[in-house]
């Protein structure tokens, strides 16, 4: 745990790129935040001149910790909190019909969620096979790795742990090999069939990767982003901004190719010779590269290194 904690920072959560989304969305009245975590870009919002914000998050942990951070906010009527997936808010009665000038999404884990072993987001050793961002997700690591057939295990670690071919599919038979005599468990577990396929000289770096490819696969996240961009997107009113932080390699394209397909007025197969499309842009690219975090930043918070934010605005 840091010890050291900037103000937005807390034993929860340190906030990643804080001033770059709140000056996105300073002037929005009211902001929907679809990954409260620790409450830290919410506060920085509140903080900045945002008349309210709306937070939401799958963990109960998340909203509690911020919630109590945030509850001078509460009592202003300022902020609430909506304990949801944010790639399922059509279900949350609280947000039926609501529209909001900012939207923020912000992928990835908490601090709290890594620190904490009995979680199993960490390669520490002993940590439980778990992974689940949510009590909404149906299926543990443990279950995942002990059941998934070769070919699934093969595809995880290749799309989502930017894996080689030779080396995903070495891998995930080599997992299919250990659980015929023992289950899958513990981090060690996992550990071990990684050091069996990819050397002894394998180290954190690769843990990190794979077990991210793991939880990728354990939460939906990747399909879960492509289904919820265009329904966070109709819920901006016109002029509405929405900004995404993703860590992943993949996570950060289907962003940038939703806001790009957003911004073009035609979006017709290219040889179609009478367009049909909507044949206007949806809204703007604001963002025309992605925004990463500044030295500093990285230095306070080596996992701001790999976030990658961008922007875009819905047509006035």
């Amino acid at each position: 745990m840091c010890l050291d904690l900037m103000p937005l920072d807390s034993a929860y959560h340190a906030p990643v790129l804080a001033s770059e989304v709140t000056e996105l969305l300073r002037h929005s009245r009211s902001v929907l935040d679809c990954t409260l975590g620790g409450g830290g870009h919410a506060l920085s919002l509140l903080d900045g001149g945002v008349e309210s914000v709306v937070g939401v998050d799958r963990d109960p942990d998340a909203l509690a910790a911020a919630t109590a951070r945030l509850a001078r906010f509460s009592a202003l009527g300022r902020f609430s909190a909506v304990e949801s997936n944010f790639a399922a808010l059509d279900t949350v009665p609280a947000l039926d019909g609501s529209r909001f000038d900012g939207i923020l999404l912000h992928r990835g884990l908490s601090s709290h969620q890594i620190a904490e072993s009995d979680r199993g987001f960490t390669c520490r050793p002993r940590a439980p096979l778990d992974m689940r961002m949510g009590t909404d997700v149906p299926m543990d690591a443990a279950t995942l790795l002990n059941t998934e057939d070769e070919r699934t295990l093969t595809s995880i670690f290749r799309a989502f742990g930017d894996e080689s071919p030779p080396r995903a599919a070495r891998l995930a038979r080599e997992i299919v090999r250990r659980r015929a005599n023992e289950r899958f468990q513990t981090s060690d577990d996992l550990v071990r069939a990684i050091r069996a396929v990819l050397g002894p000289r394998s180290g954190p770096g690769d843990f990190a990767r794979l077990f991210q490819s793991v939880r990728i696969a354990v939460n939906d996240e990747l399909p879960a982003l492509e289904r919820a961009l265009p329904a966070l997107r109709d819920r901006l009113v016109p002029g509405g901004t929405l900004a995404v932080i993703a860590y992943h390699s993949g996570e950060d394209r289907i962003v940038k190719n939703a806001f790009r397909g957003w911004s073009a007025a035609c979006v017709c197969p290219p040889r179609q010779p009478v367009c049909t499309c909507r044949g206007r842009p949806l809204g703007t690219t604001i963002t025309r590269r992605a925004v990463t975090a500044a030295t500093d930043e990285v230095a306070r918070n080596p996992r701001a290194r790999s976030a990658r934010l961008r922007a875009w605005q819905s047509a006035a």
